[in-house]
């Protein structure tokens, strides 16, 4: 039986436990097969007979359908019970995860992940959206550094379990996707049991179905000609592709300033937090998903690593992120978020910088543990204060809204690093083809990624204000706007 609805839990109950349980495990399960599936590229290729590019696509259609579409799941969620959604996201997410299982082809598999992608944005913004709309405030920022930590380990755990069950057996990268059977039965019992149901009552309207459109069609213009240009060559055709998608991405900016019911207000970008968070967000994701897409992979075909081995490799960054995201979250939420999201992406870049030193002669203890673990602090410096600065940026009621551009943001960066990124290094299907000039491609591409993180720092620096408040906490609002016992001004929470 459902929980009632609450928006004053506390982080240290059963039921608060519960809470973060379900939505940690969600969105994890969403993170997991964003990186699972790396260190199974070299095994897939062999098994199914496809080239570098059909790679790619393994990846960036989850990514594709994931980001074009977070926008909608964050705004079904606000609609119509942020639970509903994520449990919605959770059991399609699955069914497709059955669907890569059993995939006979390349072309079935790229499929099946484009519809992943779909569970994954119902679910993924839901999750972060329930952290903030139902926990108390002073436990907001320990809720989300545990999220943030947590669901990090799944990202770089990842790719262990991915090497794990690779190893198997040819077919052992199958595997991967039928893990997250068992996932999915024990988020949806927690979600029933614990998850109150929290929803935006001042959404009316209809739906803003031309903002979903032009959002998806956009990006996916965008991503198909980053992606296919440097395989095919720049043609007329690609060209096209490149413009139009660029060209329909400004036209949803200039629906959603002109519409009554936009599925992203333009209004939560007129804070200064909100917008130099997901700026800094679009810089060290690309870094981060450019570095652990390559990674696993030229430890594999240039520094002679097994799929266990190259997997196992990331283990540093989990156990950093474990043992520090929500201490740094509680930190951020005490001292303000600018110091750590400065530092953080500067510390990252360096640990990044230092995997220039991977080639075919490559050590694990002095090459590679190095500069994971740099990164892996880096990176937990980072994340928690990250999240919770645009979440408190936001209008109580948009949080759900807020949490989706986030993440969509996120995911446009690795989209667009994937698709760019291999051939600014100069990996081409030669390349890959060859250890020696692989691995010069990727000090290449760890040179760009580094670069883009320490930017992500600077724009920290410049941006993120200590002393921002959410808008309803600058002045008394109606709680009846919101939810049902929360004092006046009192801001609810956020993935």
């Amino acid at each position: 039986m459902a929980v009632a609805e609450r928006t004053d839990l506390v982080l240290k109950t059963t039921q608060g436990r519960g809470v973060l349980a379900a939505t940690i495990l969600g969105s994890g399960m969403a993170s997991l097969d964003g990186t699972v599936v790396n260190v199974a590229l070299p095994r897939i290729g062999n098994d199914l007979n496809a080239g570098l590019t059909a790679l790619q696509w393994t990846v960036n259609a989850y990514t594709l359908t994931l980001a074009g579409l977070l926008l909608l799941g964050g705004s079904l969620g606000d609609r119509l019970g942020r639970r509903r959604v994520f449990v919605l996201g959770v059991m399609w997410f699955t069914v497709a995860s059955i669907g890569c299982t059993i995939a006979p082809t390349a072309g079935v598999l790229i499929a099946m992940r484009a519809l992943q992608g779909v569970g994954g944005a119902l679910l993924t913004p839901g999750s972060l959206a329930i952290l903030e709309a139902v926990f108390r405030r002073e436990d907001r920022g320990a809720a989300v550094g545990a999220w943030s930590g947590l669901g990090g380990v799944a990202t770089a755990a990842g790719p262990v379990l991915g090497g794990v069950l690779v190893g198997v057996a040819p077919w052992g990268w199958r595997l991967v996707f039928l893990i997250n059977v068992p996932i999915a039965v024990a988020v949806i019992w927690l979600s029933e049991r614990y998850v109150p149901e929290t929803r935006d009552d001042e959404s009316s309207g209809p739906l803003d179905v031309t903002g979903v459109v032009l959002a998806a069609l956009g990006l996916a213009g965008v991503v198909f000609a980053l992606t296919e240009g440097p395989r095919q060559g720049w043609g007329a055709g690609l060209v096209a592709a490149l413009v139009i998608g660029v060209g329909l991405l400004v036209a949803f900016v200039v629906v959603e300033a002109r519409t009554s019911h936009p599925l992203v207000p333009l209004s939560l970008f007129r804070s200064r937090n909100f917008t130099g968070a997901n700026l800094a967000t679009l810089v060290v994701y690309a870094a981060l998903s450019g570095a652990l897409f390559l990674l696993p992979v030229v430890l594999q075909r240039s520094a002679g690593f097994s799929p266990v081995a190259a997997g196992s490799s990331l283990l540093p960054i989990t156990a950093v992120m474990l043992l520090l995201s929500s201490r740094m979250g509680r930190w951020a939420s005490q001292r303000g978020p600018r110091l750590p999201m400065t530092i953080g992406p500067i510390i990252a870049a360096f640990g990044i910088a230092m995997l220039m030193r991977i080639d075919e002669s490559t050590s694990f203890a002095t090459d590679v543990l190095p500069a994971l673990l740099i990164f892996g602090l880096g990176l937990s410096i980072t994340v928690a204060p990250l999240t919770s600065t645009v979440l408190a940026a936001a209008p109580v009621h948009l949080i759900g809204v807020a949490s989706a551009v986030n993440n969509d943001v996120a995911r446009a960066a690795g989209l667009l690093a994937v698709a760019v990124l291999p051939g600014l290094a100069g990996i081409s299907q030669s390349a890959y083809d060859h250890p020696a000039q692989l691995a010069t491609g990727f000090h290449h591409a760890a040179l760009i990624a580094a670069g883009l993180c320490a930017f992500g720092g600077l724009v920290s620096a410049l941006m993120i204000s200590d002393t921002a408040e959410r808008p309803e906490e600058a002045r008394p609002v109606d709680p009846t706007l919101n939810c049902t016992n929360c004092p006046i001004g009192a801001p609810n929470v956020r993935t």
